[in-house]
């Protein structure tokens, strides 16, 4: 049974467009513990992503995507040229882990921070407990609310 799921990006680094794009692409780069042992321990191909735009003009959920591939070591991590480097990481005793995603939908427009705050059955997810978290679980009663709060795109 799939599980579902909140990925956060700053849309001008990789937004859902960027990802529409794309088709497919790895969710590398995340250095947080609580996030990294989400990715490595809990996410499963088939489960499904709310795509989260932060640090931008309109924040909030933009569209889905579904997790292709499960967890596998961040390559980022072994290239001195790449800003995730991590020097203490080794391809014998990785640190930090990544998935592929594959685009599923974008929404006609961002459902923002605000919107999601103001409803009840929202009151409880993870984004309102700890904000920071770049990937977070979300129920799957969530989830749905989410999705009816809008309408698809493409």
């Amino acid at each position: 049974m799939p599980r579902y799921w909140l990925f956060k990006t700053e849309p001008d680094e990789f937004s859902i467009n960027d990802l529409r794009s794309q088709g497919t692409a790895c969710w590398d780069g995340v250095r947080n513990y609580a996030a990294r042992n989400f990715l490595r321990d809990a996410l499963g191909q088939g489960d499904e992503v709310l795509i989260y735009h932060s640090s931008c003009k309109t924040i909030g959920v933009a569209g889905i995507a579904q997790v292709t591939q499960a967890a596998f070591p961040d390559p980022t991590q072994f290239d001195p040229s790449s800003a995730y480097y991590d020097a203490k990481a080794s391809p014998d005793t990785p640190k930090w882990f990544c998935v592929k995603i594959s685009f599923i939908a974008r929404f006609d427009k961002v459902i923002t921070l605000a919107q999601l705050k103001s409803n009840p059955a929202l009151s409880g997810m993870t984004l309102f407990k700890q904000p920071r978290l770049s990937v977070q679980p979300v129920a799957a009663d969530e989830f749905q609310c989410i999705k009816q709060l809008t309408r698809i795109a493409d």
